[in-house]
């Protein structure tokens, strides 16, 4: 009895390569939780979070990113994204970070003027009118009623693209560090992240 072997053939073609955004964040909990809704099988991005310890002052979040290019590097198709809050931090602060990313093409910086939760309440509508973090959260929970510092992100699904639309109307004309008044310029990273590749 002959026992046939089966042929392997290595495909001749187009090799796609997994395309990494590797981002650190000032919150240990909203925004990893928001990033991993780009995460899928079916994709050929994959966002990772850079773990750290709830410090979330620029120079931290800088650190942590720097610390992981050190131990690991970066291929020349990923990014590296900062991604950080207006809050109290001084321009001095974050213009550190700024340079940092003017060093390299594949670098990023993100800033939310005051805080992350206005680029999730541009899911939902276009923002006017905040001036305080409480009047974002506060019209947030309209939306997202149980948010405190979990999101639901069957809910945001459907708005990333009008998130999009609104944070770019409000980034006229284009800072090119960050919003000095109400804004974000997360929509940056995320058009990157659903660029097709």
């Amino acid at each position: 009895m002959t026992i046939s072997r089966r042929r392997f053939e290595r495909k001749i073609g187009n090799r796609r390569y997994l395309k990494c955004f590797f981002i650190a964040t000032e919150g240990a909990n909203t925004e990893p939780q928001y990033f991993e809704i780009f995460n899928n099988n079916d994709s050929l991005i994959k966002v990772k979070h850079l773990k750290g310890k709830h410090q979330s002052a620029p120079a931290k979040v800088l650190d942590r990113m720097q610390r992981y290019l050190n131990e690991n590097g970066l291929r020349k198709t990923d990014e590296a994204w900062l991604v950080v809050d207006k809050d109290s931090w001084s321009n001095a602060q974050l213009d550190v970070l700024y340079q940092w990313t003017n060093d390299h093409t594949n670098h990023g910086l993100v800033v939310s003027n005051s805080k992350f939760e206005y680029w999730l309440l541009l899911h939902f509508e276009d923002g006017n009118g905040i001036a305080t973090p409480w009047q974002c959260s506060t019209r947030l929970k309209h939306y997202l009623p149980d948010y405190v510092k979990d999101i639901e992100k069957a809910k945001l699904l459907p708005g990333i693209n009008k998130a999009i639309e609104r944070a770019r109307r409000r980034d006229q004309p284009r800072c090119q560090d960050w919003p000095r008044t109400t804004g974000t310029t997360v929509y940056r990273l995320v058009e990157k992240i659903m660029a097709p590749s």
